[in-house]
């Protein structure tokens, strides 16, 4: 019913998260009825390909320099606290936490988790580059802020015992009740973890 490039597109689409068949399509459609969008939504998917890729230091996002380069812009920042480094999972954990205001430190993105079953061993995370990075950077402190689910944690003791030899205090971000929420909700392990974590008011 559909002309064959439409048709890839709305596979193409599809093929993004959370994105459906239906979505995919009223997306590809809707482009058809605005050409102007569909011309500027091409070009900045070339500008995506052509000139972003992970930071060259911590792994975030950051756009090609003109030699070839490419710092992110909290690696930029010079007003950050650079002893201090945050060994997160993924791009989107750096956003969040970022967006708390919380962290004025540097960050490091794994890419992966420890994930025996997924085939993802400890040669398969950036040790060499972590560690160089922690010399370089004379990092004093190091938080784990992997998530909290088996391979989060595996990873996050892993982690912790390869770093402390390198002279660097390790921590790991607390995990216990949300704001707002029930106790009477809560799972034994978040519970658990509220009352190890507890601090002084």
């Amino acid at each position: 019913m559909l002309p064959a490039r439409l048709t890839r597109l709305i596979h193409l689409l599809s093929r993004l998260p959370g994105v459906g068949e239906k979505t995919a399509q009223r997306f590809a459609l809707s482009m058809v009825a605005n050409r102007e969008l569909a011309i500027d939504l091409s070009q900045g998917l070339h500008d995506l390909a052509e000139f972003i890729r992970p930071c060259d230091v911590c792994g975030n996002l950051a756009e090609i320099s003109e030699d070839g380069d490419a710092r992110c812009q909290i690696c930029l920042d010079q007003r950050r606290a650079s002893a201090l480094l945050c060994i997160v999972q993924r791009i989107q954990d750096l956003m969040a936490i970022e967006r708390s205001g919380a962290m004025r430190g540097r960050y490091f993105v794994l890419g992966k988790l420890l994930s025996p079953l997924d085939g993802v061993g400890p040669e398969e995370l950036p040790l060499e580059k972590l560690r160089a990075r922690i010399q370089s950077d004379r990092i004093s402190e190091v938080i784990l802020a992997t998530p909290t689910s088996v391979d989060g944690e595996a990873t996050a003791l892993f982690l912790a015992r390869e770093l402390e030899a390198l002279g660097v205090t390790v921590s790991r971000i607390a995990s216990g009740i949300p704001h707002g929420g029930e106790l009477e909700f809560a799972d034994q392990i978040t519970l658990g973890r509220a009352i190890d974590g507890r601090r002084s008011l």
